[in-house]
């Protein structure tokens, strides 16, 4: 009877994965920072795609006679100095803002998780690349950022090229320190003796212990994304016009500044809400994938 009424391991196993899941489930909705962060930011996703859809403007139509007309029921958030519907363009800027953010956040988290994990574990290069990285982190990156379009011209690509640049070096470190932990552990030396090879090790074994403050990391990088895109099209260096972006509209709301305030107040905001939401968002995920983060945290 006894044998019988015992549990299988298959149910043992089952039963332990239904609580690991609640548990998970209780962790990610006591995470208020995560599912805020990520809810915000969410909603301008949906906004920037089909926000356009709905507005009767396009993004370059003027009305010179309606020119910093202010909020009201024609236009919501009123016009700029050309008649054009400042909502329609905020949606529109939303598109190229988010795009470039999210390229730039991809761009280098994957060249840096390259970087990363070869300086790891080759010495020659980690010698090589990393004061290369040294170098490039030194340089501030706005200042390194105006330099590099300087050199490129202004357009979307290149403002993504020099992000790009930009942002690497600092995701290459993350994922570097992160590796090196991983390489000193009993089961890669394991791997070593039994003779795997060493494109096996580095993306079987490091890179997936690598990827949870990845992730982390190439959120804080798409928000610094946001706001390095809005500061070089602020300083008429990064996209532009007549396209619409964040930060082209802040450029030229600086000439009616106290004509139109609604020039400077709403693309203003749009910026803070977006960069505001996703350091929720990481601040939440590495939450969410290192509990000895928080735990640390209750302690001191």
């Amino acid at each position: 009877m006894y044998a019988q009424d015992k549990p299988s391991i298959a149910q043992m196993s089952k039963q332990l994965k239904k609580e690991q899941r609640a548990l998970g489930y209780r962790r990610l909705k006591s995470n208020y920072g995560l599912l805020f962060g990520g809810t915000v930011f969410g909603l301008l996703i949906i906004l920037a795609v089909i926000g356009p859809l709905l507005t009767p403007y396009g993004p370059y139509d003027m009305k010179i006679v309606e020119r910093l007309s202010a909020p009201g029921a024609g236009h919501l958030l009123g016009t700029d100095e050309f008649g054009r519907d400042l909502l329609t363009r905020l949606l529109h800027g939303a598109r190229v803002s988010i795009s470039v953010g999210l390229v730039v956040a991809l761009l280098s988290s994957a060249i840096g998780l390259v970087i990363g994990v070869y300086a790891t574990y080759y010495k020659t290069l980690d010698h090589i690349l990393m004061r290369i990285c040294d170098g490039l982190i030194a340089i501030p990156g706005i200042l390194l950022a105006i330099a590099l379009m300087a050199a490129l011209g202004a357009s979307a690509l290149n403002v993504i090229i020099a992000l790009t640049i930009v942002f690497t070096p600092n995701i290459a470190r993350v994922v570097r320190s992160t590796a090196l932990v991983v390489r000193e552990q009993t089961y890669i030396e394991a791997m070593h003796v039994q003779g795997a090879s060493h494109s096996r090790i580095i993306w079987r074994h490091i890179v997936p212990n690598t990827l949870s403050p990845l992730l982390v990391q190439a959120t804080f990088v798409f928000a610094e994304a946001i706001i390095s895109e809005a500061a070089l099209s602020f300083l008429g260096a990064g996209i532009p016009a007549p396209e619409a972006s964040w930060g082209n509209i802040l450029q030229a709301s600086k000439l009616v500044i106290y004509k139109a305030w609604w020039m400077v107040v709403f693309p203003g905001a749009a910026i803070v809400l977006s960069v505001l939401s996703l350091n929720l968002l990481g601040d939440g995920l590495r939450d969410l994938l290192d509990p000895r983060v928080k735990t640390r945290q209750r302690k001191s």
